[in-house]
């Protein structure tokens, strides 16, 4: 169930194909039964807030184990934590819960289109996503994203190229 019930009276019940919890009368989750010795059924969506709060349980997090993610989910973690270390993952992690609001496919094709942009963050996938569903263009400004690095690429001058020689620069 989602971490956010936790500690709080809920009432399950066991149906032939599923089990159904509710709390204070609402459904909060909605599982297909297993009948195994041991066998869990985790719903990864129930755990991302608890995950956020410990970023470096990402990987060992068994409700995540076997969670069936594109693979431009693990290109766009490896970016992230490449340029940002444990803050990419927090982001990563933001990312994934993006799929709490929004459809799977969507929020997919939102971090295929950002890594397509060079646009590696989690505002660009958010504000790609919202543009998906909204049926509207995106529009990214680069500016709102000053934790992104900038690029100047500025005209060469001929005279730049005298530093590689030596007699020249000494």
């Amino acid at each position: 169930m989602p971490t956010a019930y936790g500690f709080r009276d809920v009432l399950v019940k066991g149906f032939v194909e599923e089990v159904v919890i509710l709390c204070a009368g609402i459904e909060i989750a909605r599982h297909p039964r297993r009948y195994g010795t041991g066998m869990f059924v985790f719903d990864p969506l129930h755990c991302l807030t608890l995950i956020e709060t410990k970023p470096n349980a990402l990987d060992q997090a068994a409700a995540l184990r076997g969670w069936d993610l594109p693979e431009a989910f693990q290109h766009l973690r490896h970016l992230l934590e490449a340029r940002m270390g444990n803050r990419g993952k927090r982001e990563f992690i933001q990312v994934l819960r993006l799929m709490e609001a929004m459809p799977k496919d969507v929020v997919a094709s939102a971090v295929t289109d950002a890594i397509r942009l060079g646009a590696i963050g989690f505002d660009a996938v958010k504000l790609i996503a919202l543009a998906r569903l909204e049926r509207r263009p995106p529009r990214l400004d680069l500016a709102a994203y000053p934790h992104l690095p900038r690029t100047m690429v500025r005209t060469t001058v001929a005279a730049d190229y005298t530093v590689l020689v030596p007699e020249v620069a000494a």
